[in-house]
């Protein structure tokens, strides 16, 4: 089972949902530059689940700690391993479904793919197993923020719930308003509405699927290869590796499949500062593959939930129909709002893999701050 992901810098995850731990492990990421762990956790923090009614009431806190890799606060240029202990698993809550198929679960598709599936709460294939993906997203994000400066930085938002659509999101990105919404919304009426709708699905047991959207600013010119590793190529696969995530769209997206040529090629233009830039933004960015300074705008449809309080037919091992009907187990309602970290994480991790991949000619860029400087950085 591949469970890692990048060139250069590489991130692999471990751990199952109702184990003793998940975390990650980073390799790649270049000695002598300052480490918090406290901006770590405060990545895990905005994707734990119990934040709301309208996330998992699982009662974890989600403490990071570091394993190896950094001393004294100072990445060493060893592997950087991180981890979080699962403090509130309740595997027997899974004990009536062990032996059936969950509809829409991956229990059916690890049995045959390894004879064998986790016995509790999806295992690998929980959400849980984000929170590696989160804690090494922040690690790339302060990497690449020493050395491009705050200017380049990630938001997301929850764009819709089910039918219910906040609308035009103005620019620069309302970050805090995004997080200020229990749903991450920056639309409080939108949101009103999409509380309600999440409220009545709750007392029904059912769930809801939705679309997040994502602006990269501030990404230099040159990130990305021309072929197999394009940079959209790389954010797809980075997104739809997320659980319940099924569509990626870039730019205009399938609204470019309608459009004719003159309207949606993007003019070239000098501004006011002599940079080179794209009279509009229908390439989301990316063009050939390779980043042309623009912001990097993408978009992450997301299913329902799978687990749902109402009874579904499945199947045993041997093909037997049974109904199931889980009563047990804590899940979102709509995994859009915790998702939103998730998407960030994943683009600084793609970021940082181009990022070095693009300057590996400027080693001594990457060496990190002098010791003097390190002192003051700490």
């Amino acid at each position: 089972m591949s469970s890692q992901m990048g060139a250069i810098f590489r991130v692999s995850t471990f751990g199952e949902s109702h184990g003793p731990a998940v975390g990650c492990v980073i390799d790649g990421c270049p000695a002598g530059w300052p480490l918090s762990l406290d901006l770590i956790q405060a990545e895990l923090n905005r994707r734990r689940p119990g934040q709301n009614r309208y996330t998992s009431p699982r009662a974890e806190a989600d403490v990071c700690r570091i394993l190896s890799g950094v001393e004294n606060g100072v990445t060493l240029g060893t592997p950087i391993a991180l981890v979080v202990e699962n403090t509130d698993a309740r595997p027997a809550d899974y004990s009536e479904a062990q032996s059936l198929f969950r509809p829409s679960h991956a229990d059916y598709t690890y049995a045959t793919k390894y004879g064998l599936a986790a016995g509790s709460g999806g295992g690998r294939a929980s959400a849980r197993e984000t929170i590696g993906r989160v804690a090494a997203g922040a690690v790339a994000k302060q990497l690449l923020q020493r050395l491009f400066g705050a200017d380049l930085c990630v938001n997301a938002w929850v764009q819709r719930i089910a039918h219910l659509d906040c609308g035009e999101v103005n620019r620069p990105i309302p970050v805090q308003a995004i997080e200020a919404s229990a749903l991450r919304v920056p639309n409080p009426s939108a949101e009103a509405q999409m509380k309600a709708f999440l409220d009545d699905l709750i007392q029904r047991g059912d769930t809801a699927g939705g679309l997040i959207r994502c602006s990269a600013t501030g990404v230099p010119t040159g990130w990305g290869e021309p072929v197999f590793d394009k940079l959209e190529a790389e954010l797809a696969k980075a997104m739809l590796s997320l659980p319940a995530s099924k569509s990626f769209e870039i730019g205009s997206g399938l609204a470019g499949t309608f459009a004719i040529g003159s309207a949606h090629n993007d003019a070239f233009v000098q501004d006011t500062n002599g940079k080179i830039i794209t009279r509009t933004n229908h390439s989301g960015g990316i063009q050939g593959g390779i980043s042309n300074g623009m912001d990097i705008e993408f978009a992450v449809g997301f299913k329902p939930v799978s687990t749902i309080r109402q009874p579904q037919d499945t199947v045993t091992a041997d093909g037997t129909p049974q109904k199931i009907h889980i009563q047990k187990g804590r899940h979102d309602p709509c995994v859009l709002p915790r998702a939103v970290p998730m998407i960030e994480a994943m683009t600084w991790i793609v970021l940082a893999d181009h990022a070095l991949r693009a300057h590996l000619n400027r080693f001594e860029q990457l060496q990190g701050p002098s010791p003097s400087e390190q002192k003051r950085l700490r």
